[in-house]
């Protein structure tokens, strides 16, 4: 071995031996500061339990025979489920499909009623659009018996707000299977029936004109 080769072999031993003692340098500082940073949690904890038992040294615990009475709270009223679809059939019940009245209006294909004792001018002013819509009801697409729910439904509805002035719409049956206005039809008979409609008129063109009814409740 020549002298060169053995001066870098003992540069080599030296530089991994710096490198060995800066590794062990950081490790232990490592540490160092692990333990100073758990010793300062364990102050602040120890600090903290200090300042509580400081501030219940005068505090006594409370007497387990006390007179004091827990009241359970107030259970929840039921929802009265039944109650609710006995009213709902109710007013499906109380609409007929074979309801022909002696008093209906002779008026051809166009829908037109008034309430027995009430004045022709009602029904003029109704016709004339006199009152302003308030609601709307769009049966389109509804099956009879859907929809005779869904009126009935609708009217006690509008009765319990006080609305005076409705739009039906029942179509005019060109999608059905004899192009015939079916809920048209029936939509009368089920009006007449109700005892808050006064009157009721197909709708002016603008409104859906032979597709469209315009019903008048009691104020």
């Amino acid at each position: 071995m020549t002298s060169n080769s053995r001066i870098k072999n003992i540069e080599e031993a030296k530089r991994l031996l710096q490198a060995q003692k800066l590794a062990q340098a950081e490790a232990l500082e490592k540490e160092n500061v692990l333990a100073l940073k758990q010793a300062a949690e364990l102050a602040e904890e120890q600090r903290l339990a200090d300042l509580f038992k400081a501030a219940v040294k005068d505090a006594r615990p409370l007497s387990t025979n006390t007179d004091r009475i827990h009241h359970a709270p107030p259970k929840p009223k039921p929802i009265p489920q039944q109650f609710i679809r006995d009213e709902q059939q109710a007013l499906v019940d109380s609409l007929s499909d074979g309801y022909f009245p002696s008093y209906e209006l002779e008026s051809g294909e166009e829908l037109l009623y008034l309430r027995e004792g009430q004045s022709p001018s009602v029904l003029s002013k109704l016709r004339r659009g006199h009152w302003v819509v308030q609601a709307n009801l769009d049966l389109h697409g509804m099956i009879s018996d859907e929809a005779r729910a869904t009126v009935a439904e609708f009217l006690a509805a509008c009765k319990k707000r006080g609305i005076r002035c409705v739009r039906i719409v029942h179509g005019k049956g060109l999608g059905s299977r004899n192009k015939e206005p079916v809920l048209k039809n029936k939509i009368r008979h089920w009006l007449m029936q109700k005892d808050e409609v006064i009157a009721y008129a197909q709708a002016r063109p603008n409104d859906g004109g032979s597709g469209a009814v315009i019903v008048l409740l009691k104020a």
